[in-house]
């Protein structure tokens, strides 16, 4: 099955094409669009993908912007970091959306519905103009602060402050940048979904650390990185082969 990316972060396109191919390697990606206009360009002319995976804000303009020039009648999959609630009426037109960091299980989910599709389904102009409304009010407001619990205190931290986060003997800790160290009442998992992905990257299943604490990263065998951070962890910090390459262009996104 042939499809195409739209996105314009290097790091969520290289995922999400190593996810795909951990799916299925029967699928080809034919090309990664970045733009509005090179979209346009693009699906100007005729195109035998299957399926459009499609990022909503790109560098140049929101992706709804496409539909104004084009006639696009291939199935879309939108990833998208806006929050569920803002894209209610994709549901009602059979569009799929995958929310942002994008996961295999979810990935397999979105394909796995498309193939079951009986036919495709396109939004209309309407339900576009719709959409869009919804989306320029609606826009995800990550975190900015926590309010953290410390003895008998309530203790508010900047989240740009905090070098990373890491899980302790199942309990989450968060270290700031000037090395003081708390306990959360949170789950890794649901700090991911509220930290801005441009500053915070899950780096594996102990660790979220934000950009501007890295060090500097060393190659580690097998293809795997190992990040060094300030302050220090004495816990090393390994990044996955199949991780690698996206970790890499997202610190140098």
């Amino acid at each position: 099955m042939k499809v195409v990316i739209v996105e314009d972060e290097v790091a969520a396109s290289d995922n999400l094409i190593y996810l795909l191919s951990a799916i299925d390697s029967d699928i080809e990606v034919m090309t990664v669009l970045d733009t509005v206009k090179s979209c346009i360009a693009y699906f100007s002319k005729p195109t035998d993908a299957a399926l459009v995976f499609m990022d909503i804000h790109l560098g140049d303009g929101l992706s709804f912007e496409i539909f104004d020039h084009v006639d696009l009648s291939v199935p879309i999959i939108f990833t998208t970091a806006y929050d569920e609630y803002a894209l209610k009426a994709f549901t009602v037109n059979s569009i799929d959306y995958i929310l942002k960091p994008v996961h295999q299980e979810e990935l397999a989910k979105a394909l796995y519905k498309f193939r079951n599709l009986t036919h495709t389904q396109s939004l209309s102009k309407t339900d576009i103009t719709e959409v869009l409304h919804v989306l320029q009010g609606q826009q995800k407001a990550y975190k900015s602060n926590y309010l953290i619990s410390h003895r008998d205190e309530l203790i508010p931290i900047k989240t740009k402050d905090i070098a990373y986060f890491y899980i302790d003997t199942g309990i989450v800790k968060v270290v700031t940048l000037q090395n003081k160290v708390f306990s959360m009442d949170k789950k890794l998992e649901d700090l991911e979904q509220e930290l801005n992905p441009t500053l915070f990257d899950r780096a594996n299943r102990q660790f979220i650390i934000n950009r501007n604490a890295i060090a500097k990263i060393k190659p580690y065998f097998g293809g795997k990185l190992i990040v060094n951070v300030n302050p220090p962890t004495s816990e090393r910090i390994v990044i996955s082969k199949a991780k690698a390459t996206p970790f890499k262009n997202w610190v140098n996104s």
